[in-house]
């Protein structure tokens, strides 16, 4: 079981009683801190992923000791302006250990959020952009259902309607990205999406 979390602007990957180096904390040498910003969890099959983070999931970890890691010199010179610079850095750390993960989302519940989060967002499919997905929605045509269901006649009288600099487009394959989208297949949209750019189906 392990989950990859952010900390103090980095991401690790921790496990349970792992010890490791992070940037400075707040707290006091043995105070518990909560982690709040988990972007990923797995446990055996079991992965959960947030967008970006998962909700009510979090890492607790235990601050064992404040440091400093060793010194860095930076050393700045201007060639033929007689201008050197030298400085130390010796950065602030925390030694932290985890203790728990508490509350793994189950696959259904992050399928749900990620769903969720992107509802129906057009642009997902590839060949619509920002400008087509208004057009669209004007027309009616704002969720990846009604997508699915408009047939590429009706999608290019759309855009024909819509001006020359749109009826060029070819939708011939957006009803079928919507149909995967709508029903959540994110998998197989990618797959189908990937096939388009490298020009294997037309």
């Amino acid at each position: 079981m392990y989950a990859i979390v952010e900390i103090a602007g980095l991401q690790y990957k921790v496990e349970p009683d792992q010890k490791l180096y992070v940037n400075r904390l707040q707290g006091d040498v043995g105070e518990v801190v909560s982690l709040d910003r988990v972007l990923l969890t797995a446990e055996g099959d079991a992965i959960g992923i947030g967008c970006p983070t998962l909700s009510g999931v979090s890492v607790s970890a235990k601050i064992l000791a404040h440091l400093r890691a060793d010194k860095k010199i930076v050393f700045k010179k201007n060639r033929r302006k007689g201008y050197r610079k030298k400085n130390g850095h010796r950065q602030p750390l925390t030694e932290i250990e985890i203790q728990s993960l508490h509350t793994r989302p189950s696959h259904v519940q992050t399928e749900r959020a990620t769903a969720k989060a992107r509802p129906n967002d057009l642009k997902k499919i590839e060949g619509i952009g920002p400008k087509i997905s208004e057009v669209l929605a004007g027309a009616g045509v704002d969720a990846f259902a009604k997508l699915a269901e408009a047939t590429v006649s009706q999608l290019k009288e759309i855009l024909a309607h819509a001006g020359s600099r749109y009826a060029s487009r070819n939708p011939a394959t957006w009803p079928e990205q919507a149909r995967l989208a709508a029903e959540g297949k994110w998998d197989e949209l990618k797959e189908l999406q990937d096939r388009l750019e490298t020009g294997k189906d037309n």
